[in-house]
């Protein structure tokens, strides 16, 4: 199935097939909401922010500070992209401003509050580690010990999101 191969391109056709058949007994949405229940009640920008925030002073507390923490609508799924994560330079007179921001699709508004953590830890590791390297996924469950099957799940979230055609 073509909507399973672009969320799972990477992993192995045994376990692309399970999902097939999950799928095609109509087990996908019994699945996700046994495992994950209710969708959270993070909506806005700040509170958004406050969350963030939470897990950076926890995990991240002397890393750079963050300026910015927003849901974003134009990130596209579509375009394998969930979260961004911007360190930007500018110069002010003789200074060198640096700035990390955060910015999470807005699909996360309405998704269950792990599958919103686990984007949230990705974005946030990439302050410490900018590439998809061993390091940076050992961050990654540093902050989120199941944090690999929180990513798998999400991708099969937004595989039933595609066949419900949920809209954000």
């Amino acid at each position: 199935m073509q909507l399973v191969d672009r969320y799972l391109a990477g992993y192995a056709e045994s376990v692309r097939l399970q999902v097939v058949s999950l799928i095609e007994s109509k087990k996908l949405e019994v699945y996700l909401n046994n495992r994950y229940g209710q969708k959270h009640a993070i909506k806005s920008d700040a509170d958004l922010r406050q969350f963030v925030m939470g897990y950076k002073n926890q995990y991240l507390k002397k890393s750079a500070p963050l300026s910015k923490v927003v849901y974003d609508n134009k990130i596209h799924v579509i375009k394998n992209a969930l979260g961004t994560h911007s360190y930007v330079s500018r110069i002010q007179g003789s200074k060198i401003k640096s700035k990390n921001e955060i910015h999470v699709s807005s699909v996360f508004k309405s998704t269950p509050k792990a599958f919103l953590e686990m984007i949230v830890v990705h974005e946030l590791a990439h302050i410490k580690e900018k590439e998809h390297n061993k390091a940076f996924y050992q961050l990654c469950q540093h902050m989120l010990p199941d944090y690999h099957q929180l990513e798998f799940d999400m991708r099969l979230y937004l595989i039933y999101r595609d066949l419900a055609k949920i809209d954000t």
